[in-house]
This record gives C-alpha cells, sequence and structure tokens, in this order.
C-alpha cells in the first residue's frame, strides 16, 4: 500500500489540488475522469520512472497501466519482480 499512498501523493499534488489524497479512490480511472491529460500522462510516466528508478523508455507501457492508482502501483510492483 506505500506505492498507493505515494502515487495518489503526487497525483493531487500535481493534477488535482482541490482533492485531498485521502479521496482519491485506487480505481477512479485517471484518464476518462479528467483528472490526468494527455500531457499529465506524459508527466505521469516520467515521475514513476525517476521516483522507482524504472527505465521507462525500455518497457512496453499503455495508458491502462497509468489509468488509476491502483493500475500504477501494480505496474511498479510488476517491473520490479521482474528486475
Amino acid at each position: 500500500m506505500a506505492h498507493e499512498a505515494e502515487i495518489r501523493q503526487f497525483i493531487v499534488t500535481a493534477f488535482a489540488p482541490d482533492i485531498p489524497a485521502d479521496q482519491l479512490p485506487d480505481h477512479l480511472d485517471l484518464l476518462d475522469s479528467g483528472v490526468v491529460d494527455s500531457l499529465g500522462l506524459l508527466r505521469l510516466i516520467a515521475w514513476v520512472g525517476d521516483r522507482y528508478d524504472i527505465p521507462v523508455e525500455d518497457q512496453n507501457i499503455s495508458p491502462v497501466q497509468f489509468s488509476s492508482v491502483a493500475a500504477i502501483a501494480a505496474f511498479v510492483r510488476d517491473t520490479h519482480s521482474l528486475v
């Protein structure tokens, strides 16, 4: 759950400062809801790569992997398990 809390905090700080972090559901579709737009998605992917030391340019990434807090946390866990 540590990844989820950190990811959620980044998302509300960067994209939705009017939403308290504890009120951003883990499974809310960030793209469909408009919390994150296409440019924000690029920023989010870059942050995840930097924060979790994941060479995102070497990954086969799809927007689905970054569609929610839960999906991003799963991507981080799955990527780290491959290393």
